[in-house]
């Protein structure tokens, strides 16, 4: 039979086409279900607090530079969303006094105008973000050499090869409303995947690239960058594509209950851990990834019930 369409943007794939029956059933897990989710490759972790949870983040840095040597360098790819760890990088980085000299940062994401990346002048830059809450405000003694930051440009060439090399310990990052890590969205329902959306194997194939944005994915970033103003929100983004996610010794979801919602930490959750990859739910693909780790904020977590409000 064919698969649905989209309740969201018909045009598109999406979770919503997915089979109907794991929806109900991702929809009904507690977060006690959630803890017993966790298999070899995937593990599922629970915070009690605000500061716990956003510590442990910025922790995930600090074990990743530490690592890194002149002739063992190491780095981390992070995410803008969350951003409430990367202040406290720079605190630990400082605090410590740990030298980032060796160490290496890739930046998930850049938007796109006119074909390409947007300057550090426009508002919603992630490169800026970055800098301004991390990067910057680092000691200039310890501070990471710039040509360590790795950024993604419309020319992806430099960006892609400078994984080469290098070890990233860990692809960090949030999960969308969409579902997808960094700007992995979904895509238009049309062409060669008029009737089915890219296969597991297909999507994986994919590099650093720039895509066209779901629908969704602009209303949520309006919505939590721009006061939802969506046409401040450009349709077009860089994204780390899934052959580098795939370089990464592990990727680490941190879900702080504000950019996806209850439903959907549920549903990736559960088709990561059954195994069901399906690239209208990208983030589902990391079923096939070594080691994942998902993170939960446990008073955000949130329940999946009707509530007329």
């Amino acid at each position: 039979m064919p698969r649905p369409l989209s309740k969201i943007a018909p045009g598109w794939w999406d979770y919503t086409t997915l089979d109907p029956e794991l929806l109900r059933d991702a929809s009904r897990l507690t977060a006690r279900d959630l803890e017993q989710l966790g298999r070899p490759g995937f593990k599922v972790v629970f915070y009690d607090t605000l500061e716990d949870f956003y510590l442990a983040e910025a922790l995930e840095y600090i074990t990743a530079f530490r690592q890194s040597t002149a002739d063992n360098p190491v780095g981390l790819c992070g995410p803008i969303g969350p951003t409430e760890q990367l202040p406290l990088v720079a605190r630990l980085v400082n605090d410590l006094d740990l030298s980032l000299k060796h160490a290496h940062f890739w930046g998930m994401d850049e938007w796109v105008l006119d074909g390409k990346e947007v300057s550090e002048a426009h508002p919603l830059s992630f490169a800026k973000a970055d800098k301004e809450l991390c990067f910057n405000r680092i000691r200039p003694e310890l501070a990471m050499p710039v040509e360590n930051l790795h950024f993604p440009k419309a020319d992806v060439t430099d960006y892609e090869a400078s994984w080469q090399g290098i070890r990233c310990a860990t692809m960090q990052g949030g999960q969308g409303e969409i579902k997808h890590w960094a700007f992995n969205d979904p895509v238009r329902r049309e062409g060669k995947f008029a009737d089915a959306p890219p296969s597991p194997a297909e999507f994986r194939q994919f590099g650093t690239r720039a895509v066209e944005l779901h629908p969704l994915t602009l209303v949520q970033n309006a919505r939590t960058s721009g006061g939802g103003n969506i046409p401040l929100v450009p349709s077009h983004a860089l994204t780390v594509g899934p052959v580098q996610t795939w370089q990464a010794e592990k990727v680490s979801i941190w879900h702080p209950g504000h950019h996806d919602n209850p439903f959907g930490f549920r549903l990736t959750a559960l088709m990561i851990s059954k195994r069901v990859p399906d690239s209208s739910c990208p983030m589902s693909l990391l079923a096939d990834h070594p080691n994942v780790h998902f993170h939960y904020l446990r008073p955000g977590f949130g329940k999946v019930e009707v509530e007329m409000h």
